[in-house]
């Protein structure tokens, strides 16, 4: 990934795009206000996915941040300054498109996780494909405290972890920490803070490495299966596997096994 001394100057937008070797970070670039989802950075992440799912020379997507926190969630602030339903209603309403765009986005997305991921922060977590956390990161659906119930994050997150563990973080809004996180599976792994970068590097060169055809079947095909019944699970996942075979990466991939050689994908 590229990195960014601390002399460098960092540009003055809400999201900063940078690509490397077929991973593209998108980097919230609001640390004094903890990289809250604001009306900016929303249209911005917007923008953003919108254009990499449209990008084939985008192989992964790394979710990260600048500054101490990764994300705080929706920024009351500028919500209180908008007071008002039509304005809540359109800003969730487009909070949830970002949410699903990553979802629906063909390449693998990682969340880079440092500092704290609170309410719509640790939903942009949870709604990543995988999520590797520093050692100090914190996470929690905390609106509570504020007398909001985590509605939208709820989603993202009962999806991910089991329903009593979910249920604990929206009712009491506790924070928990990387470990607890890694435990009830919000986050794949925790690393030492000084490791996070490299960690995070190595995996995204690891998917890039992979058939770009198959990481991207299997992420649709994946994420199709989890709301259908277990027949139409199985006969679409069947379907899906029979594509891959008849692929050109399919074929390679069993010709390279057979060969005893290391295979070399088309990548289309």
């Amino acid at each position: 990934m590229a990195t960014h001394s601390a002399a460098a100057k960092i540009p003055e937008m809400p999201v900063v795009r940078t690509d490397r070797d077929g991973t593209t970070e998108l980097m919230l670039n609001d640390p004094d206000k903890y990289n809250t989802l604001s009306r900016e950075v929303i249209d911005a992440m917007l923008l953003h996915l919108a254009d990499i799912a449209a990008d084939e020379n985008v192989r992964v997507v790394v979710i990260a941040a600048r500054g101490k926190a990764f994300c705080s969630g929706h920024n009351l602030k500028q919500m209180h300054a908008h007071h008002g339903q039509d304005y809540y209603q359109e800003l969730l309403t487009d909070c949830s498109r970002m949410m699903q765009s990553i979802v629906a986005l063909p390449q693998p997305v990682i969340a880079k996780v440092q500092g704290i991921a609170t309410a719509a922060g640790c939903q942009l977590v949870a709604t990543c494909d995988l999520a590797v956390a520093g050692a100090s990161a914190a996470f929690a659906t905390n609106g509570i405290n504020n007398g909001l119930f985590c509605a939208t994050p709820a989603v993202a997150v009962s999806r991910t972890v089991t329903r009593k563990h979910a249920m604990e973080m929206l009712l009491t809004g506790d924070f928990i920490d990387a470990g607890r996180a890694a435990e009830i599976g919000l986050i794949n792994r925790v690393v030492e803070d000084a490791e996070l970068a490299d960690a995070v590097a190595a995996l995204a060169d690891n998917l890039a490495s992979k058939s770009q055809y198959a990481l991207r079947l299997g992420k649709a095909s994946f994420n199709r299966q989890l709301n259908e019944p277990l027949d139409a699970a199985y006969r679409g996942a069947a379907s899906d596997l029979v594509c891959n075979l008849m692929s050109d990466d399919g074929i390679e991939g069993v010709e390279a096994f057979l060969a005893k050689r290391k295979p070399v994908w088309n990548n289309q």
